[in-house]
């Protein structure tokens, strides 16, 4: 990159902000946008129908801003889908229009794509401001806390979302692979675009503070927090969300075929597909090995069912055998009828075989019986299995063609950092400092996301009285990226031992952060 008046030349960034009904905040987000230390910028702002805010973007006078000045209320995915069909940046970022950036932003994450991460997506992480709204539309800032400074991962990103739209930026052109913004969705709009980038790129956690997103503690006028309150909406969005498969080829995430051949379509069989709909996340297709005259019993509204038709004589191992010439994922799973599906019935043993290296490895699911045999295989070895040893069970026929069948150890599931993470607040919450404490610093250093958890355990250290420990982990925090809780603890600790002036230098420190007078906007 060049520099011409101090700030950075590079490919084209272009920066999308939404806005309904805010134009005291929007002047604000704008701003923040238009004094980035970055110049290279295409900033596309869309009235989503609200109140005409042409005069608030009109008073910046800066060509780089595209105005689109609809009359019609037709959602944030549409105005983002409307926004994108004009942007014309190597790299799309995001802004609401109540939230801010840090000068250094965009800069920050230009950076990491840029760089040799090989990464097609880039995030840093934000103050959570929570406020109070006064009478006159001014925001009165209560406390700036970072509270999620998260590392990437995939697997968690197929369950629910740890990356803020408004933190990340991406290369434009995966909009090609993985499609626009889905505009009959209410709720969670920004993660079924960060789930579905998720199955071509892999994201670069920045650990910086870049910015700032609000959060108003007596009524939030944000409209997904509105719709969030129907339940049985927002769990329509949620499984709408996880059924998305975006277009092959994902060089990711491999597919599940899931292999599921009941005797007969009836009321239980009904049941069991519809809980492997609602409580599976990992990208699968259902297929189902029946006669034809069974079709029409199918529920058409349940995305993802593959009818198989089989002769009505055929054995369950000859409906599995058919199923699996039609099978077109990686990774293929064997559920019987009658097999229990709650949360992770699947998931808990696909991890363990996506993760494992040993060769001929498979499996079993965890509430698997002699009765109810149900496991998850590598396609190619059960192909193999089939065909080397057609006349035997398929459980059989593994065991023969040499395929290793476990059951998955508690180390071998998913998401053991947000159950460690649980722990030690569950812990904290109970009281139970020195417990929290020894968690939480076991996390930092055994498992991603270390500066998060170093501030976690110097508060619980704190708390616990080791006041030693307390200021090793909040110094090395606050040399690295200091956050407002840190530096208030290390100024507290430092003044307990009558160390004044750099208590004084943290608290002025944290006090500017808090007060927002760092920024080059205030």
């Amino acid at each position: 990159m060049s520099v011409i008046d101090n700030r950075k030349i590079g490919p084209l960034v272009s920066v999308i902000v939404p806005t309904f009904n805010r134009p005291k905040f929007l002047s604000q987000a704008l701003a923040s946008v238009l004094r980035q230390t970055y110049a290279n910028l295409q900033v596309i702002a869309v009235n989503d129908g609200g109140q005409d805010v042409t005069g608030v973007v009109n008073s910046f006078a800066d060509h780089r801003v595209i105005f689109i000045n609809r009359k019609e209320n037709r959602g944030k995915a549409f105005s983002l889908n409307e926004a994108l069909a004009r942007a014309t940046g190597k790299y799309v970022a995001y802004l609401d229009d109540d939230d801010l950036y840090y000068p250094n932003h965009v800069e920050t994450l230009v950076g990491a794509l840029e760089g040799q991460t090989g990464c097609g997506v880039a995030y840093s992480d934000f103050y959570k401001v929570s406020c109070r709204v006064m009478p006159d539309g001014a925001r009165q800032v209560l406390s700036k806390v970072v509270e999620v400074s998260r590392d990437f991962d995939r697997f968690f990103m197929l369950y629910f979302n740890h990356v803020l739209h408004v933190c990340l930026m991406h290369h434009r052109d995966l909009l090609e692979k993985t499609g626009p913004y889905n505009e009959d969705l209410k709720v969670l709009i920004d993660w079924d675009m960060t789930r579905r980038l998720a199955f071509f790129t892999d994201f670069c956690h920045v650990c910086e503070i870049t910015g700032e997103y609000y959060n108003p503690i007596d009524q939030s006028d944000r409209m997904s927090v509105r719709w969030r309150k129907d339940k049985n909406e927002y769990l329509k969005n949620v499984l709408t969300i996880r059924t998305t498969r975006p277009p092959k080829p994902w060089p990711k995430i491999e597919d599940v075929s899931v292999i599921f051949a009941p005797d007969r379509l009836d009321g239980e069989t009904g049941k069991t597909i519809g809980s492997i709909w609602r409580y599976t996340f990992f990208p699968y297709r259902l297929y189902l090995p029946l006669p034809e005259a069974g079709f029409g019993r199918i529920r058409t509204d349940m995305p993802g069912i593959i009818p198989v038709p089989v002769n009505p004589v055929f054995s369950v191992t000859r409906r599995i055998d058919t199923a699996l010439q039609a099978c077109d994922g990686e990774l293929v799973a064997i559920v019987p009828a009658g097999f229990p599906i709650k949360d992770f019935w699947i998931e808990n043993s696909l991890y363990a075989l996506i993760n494992s290296s040993v060769p001929r490895h498979a499996f079993e699911l965890e509430n698997s019986t002699d009765a109810l045999w149900a496991a998850v295989i590598r396609r190619a070895d059960l192909k193999y299995a089939r065909q080397a040893f057609p006349d035997l069970p398929v459980r059989q026929s593994l065991h023969a063609a040499g395929v290793v069948l476990n059951r998955p150890r508690p180390e071998q599931f998913p998401f053991r950092f947000d159950n460690l993470l649980q722990q030690a607040r569950l812990a904290a919450k109970n009281g139970s400092w020195v417990e929290a404490a020894e968690v939480f610093e076991h996390i930092a250093d055994h498992y991603q996301n270390t500066l998060w958890m170093k501030g976690l355990a110097a508060k619980a250290f704190f708390e616990a009285g080791d006041h030693i420990k307390s200021a090793k982990l909040a110094g090395e925090v606050n040399r690295q990226r200091p956050t407002v809780d840190t530096l208030l603890l290390e100024a507290k600790l430092n003044r307990e031992k009558k160390k004044f002036p750099p208590a004084i230098k943290l608290l002025g420190k944290a006090e500017q952060i808090l007060e927002g007078s760092e920024l080059l906007w205030t």
